[in-house]
């Protein structure tokens, strides 16, 4: 199947070692105030903070700091940014770290122009108007901010976890040196990797598919499969973390989509439930979720998909029987998951009993339908998938 699509990527990449050094003749291109806006002490310690301030102190961009932003990142910190840009005038926002300093940096980059709180724009992505231009710098292989026009952002006084997505929130410039992703934990290694999967596989698992985007996303899946073993076994192997991190850059901005039938998301769905009321970490979430989504949606007509899936990207044996190769790709993707470490359960990730269930799939269900999902989930499905990831998968 080819459905008719429509597709724009206004970024410019800059990929490789070294690459930092174009930082500041970039931001100079733009304007000479900028935001510089980062997470907590990862950049400071790599030495990238340093890095980056003499760069752009050399290219005469003045900047006015916004840390702390935080993993899950919340609308307090948004609507701060956009303060501070309104206040010093500032020209354009840069943003160090991971994908959850580019996201926050998203929404700063529309609240800047707007007269209201900025959970307002999330709430209704059309009220977003105008924005600053955004250069990014990124530490960490995971969300595929740095190459897309959507971000996910937190407000804990709602328990909600919610998209924004505005198409003049594209990155001006992404900056993407594999080097520092080599001081990164191992924890957020892998738990980068899980969500990079899972962007993919969202795509993936839909209801018509063509074989270009098969191949698309059955390479990358392969290819951070392969790699993240490596770089959690030598987090200085170049090789491997530069594969993880151009495979991530693919996972959210549409080209992997292309002539697809639309995703529902359903994974991330489910997962920014779990993030947004217990604050764990997005990509532990997924790899607890994924799982139990498939063997939910496992019956006669997925059956062949799935299964296929273990064959190209597993490299399982073809089964005659394809609910049985279904099983055992669902099996392959569990033991690579545990292989590299990640968490399967709530309980292994905090969460002990099931209080809050029912709360969370009737939030899913509400702002994420899931009526033309890979298989159709109604309310009791996801309430199920939830209570699942209690068990072992």
């Amino acid at each position: 199947m080819m459905n008719n699509f429509t597709w724009h990527t206004p970024t410019k990449v800059h990929f490789g070692k070294d690459q930092v050094s174009r930082l500041g003749e970039e931001a100079a291109a733009i304007g000479c105030k900028a935001l510089l806006a980062y997470g907590g002490g990862s950049i400071k310690r790599s030495g990238l903070y340093d890095r980056a301030l003499a760069l752009l102190r050399e290219s005469g961009v003045e900047v006015v700091e916004l840390p702390g932003i935080e993993p899950n990142p919340r609308v307090a910190s948004a609507n701060e940014g956009a303060r501070l840009c309104r206040e010093h005038g500032l020209e354009l926002i840069i943003a160090l770290g991971g994908g959850s300093v580019l996201d926050c940096c998203k929404l700063i980059a529309a609240a800047a122009f707007y007269d209201g709180d900025a959970w307002d724009l999330v709430e209704d992505n059309s009220l977003a108007g105008r924005t600053l231009p955004i250069i990014d710098v990124m530490t960490l292989a995971a969300t595929g901010s740095e190459l897309d026009n959507s971000a996910v952002i937190s407000n804990p006084a709602l328990n909600r976890k919610m998209p924004f997505f505005c198409d003049r929130a594209w990155p001006a410039v992404s900056i993407l040196d594999p080097t520092y992703t080599q001081t990164v934990s191992k924890w957020q290694t892998m738990c980068g990797s899980s969500d990079i999967m899972s962007h993919i596989m969202e795509t993936y698992f839909v209801l018509g598919s063509n074989s270009i985007s098969d191949g698309f996303c059955e390479t990358l899946l392969r290819t951070v499969i392969e790699n993240t073993p490596k770089a959690l076994a030598n987090p200085d192997d170049y090789e491997a973390r530069a594969e993880i991190m151009w495979a991530s850059s693919f996972g959210c901005n549409g080209l992997l989509a292309l002539g697809n039938t639309p995703s529902c998301w359903v994974c991330h769905g489910i997962e920014h439930e779990l993030s947004a009321f217990y604050d764990i970490t997005h990509g532990a979430g997924l790899a607890i979720v994924t799982p139990r989504w498939l063997r939910h949606s496992l019956n006669a007509a997925t059956a062949p998909r799935i299964a296929h899936y273990g064959e190209r990207v597993f490299g399982l044996a073809h089964q005659d029987d394809p609910v049985a190769g279904a099983n055992a790709a669902i099996g392959a993707l569990v033991s690579f998951y545990r292989g590299i470490g990640l968490p399967l359960t709530l309980q292994e990730v905090g969460i002990k009993d099931d209080a809050h269930v029912g709360e969370m799939a009737e939030h899913a269900m509400r702002f994420s339908p899931f009526d033309q999902a890979f298989a159709p989930l109604t309310l009791e499905d996801v309430r199920a998938i939830l209570m699942d990831c209690f068990k072992e998968p």
